[in-house]
């Protein structure tokens, strides 16, 4: 039997998988991508008593993968958070799915393991912007209020590792950086002893530096929307830039457009944190839309669509 872990490119991915490498160290085959490279069921050549487990990546987006890995006897295991659709039924297909505004991949496999490794949930929780619940889970958890930054602090330099347009914009393939966290049971461990991480800091502080210098391109009360350059730090930086901003101005929405590679524009939305619904509604109404209420994008809007899709998220996100 071979074993195949297929998992999101950012910090809820690889903190889902972290855990659960911690709980069962064997070999395994791991398959990801950049954050919103997310149809990677289509990659697995996986056959009959082979088992894959999938970690934060949309069942729907996977849909016809999946149905070809089960047609094939393999056992399948699937844990995440965004939009599933309709769920199949089959005796090989176990899933954890929740599509709650306050629920991320890593949290589920912490459910999962008895919150074994419970500090990697919360720094994941962080990493995916649950500010407030990943706040509450620390507060239970008796630590300090440094421990706790340090933690929300690598879970934003995670997941900005993720964000990019392919793999070169990247400081680490989301697998090698998952192997440069894998002797480490405990973050704090990782945070003051590993190189990865001093990479990641400072990546992170300048390529910020530069968003913050950024003016929206329209703003008011309820909404703003950013539009990045054509650039790698923006590329990196835009999820992030997006999170940061949603936690600045908590009474609105905001609209990241950074372009990308093919041409288009890929999108950031994030609800307001007043009322975390909806972004995977709005950006489910483009081609190659999709995510969670409080979080979502669009893979490739065409640049002629700018002004279309800056009227449906305004109109969207106006009461």
């Amino acid at each position: 039997m071979n074993k195949f872990y297929v998992f999101n490119g950012d910090a809820d991915g690889v903190c889902a998988l972290h855990q659960l490498g911690l709980a069962h160290p064997e070999p395994a085959t791991l398959i990801t991508g950049v954050k919103r490279d997310i149809k990677l069921l289509d990659r697995v050549d996986a056959i009959s008593g082979d088992h894959v487990t999938v970690l934060d990546i949309s069942l729907d987006s996977n849909r016809k993968g999946l149905d070809r890995l089960l047609e094939r006897g393999v056992i399948i295991e699937y844990f995440d958070h965004h939009y599933a659709g309709e769920m199949p039924q089959h005796e090989n297909l176990a899933t954890h799915i929740d599509v709650s505004a306050e629920v991320c991949t890593s949290l589920l496999v912490d459910q999962y393991l008895h919150g074994k490794y419970h500090l990697w949930a919360i720094t994941a929780a962080f990493g995916d912007n649950l500010t407030n619940k990943a706040q509450q889970l620390a507060n239970s958890a008796g630590l300090t209020a440094p421990d706790t930054q340090h933690l929300s602090n690598l879970g934003e330099y995670l997941n900005y590792n993720g964000y990019g347009d392919n793999l070169e914009d990247l400081h680490f393939h989301p697998a090698e950086l998952y192997e440069e966290i894998k002797p480490y049971a405990n973050p704090f461990d990782f945070i003051e002893k590993s190189l990865a991480f001093s990479k990641l800091s400072r990546g992170y502080s300048d390529d910020m530096a530069r968003a913050d210098s950024l003016q929206p391109l329209a703003s008011d009360e309820r909404h703003a929307a950013y539009v990045l350059p054509d650039s790698p730090w923006a590329r990196r930086v835009s999820g992030i830039y997006a999170n940061k901003l949603a936690n600045s101005y908590p009474n609105r929405a905001h609209a990241v457009m950074t372009p990308n590679h093919a041409g288009n524009y890929t999108v950031s939305v994030r609800a307001s944190l007043v009322n975390p619904q909806g972004a995977d509604q709005l950006c489910l109404q483009f081609d190659t839309g999709g995510g969670r209420k409080a979080a979502a994008g669009i893979n490739h809007l065409p640049m002629n669509a700018l002004d279309q899709f800056l009227v449906r998220f305004q109109e969207f996100f106006h009461d």
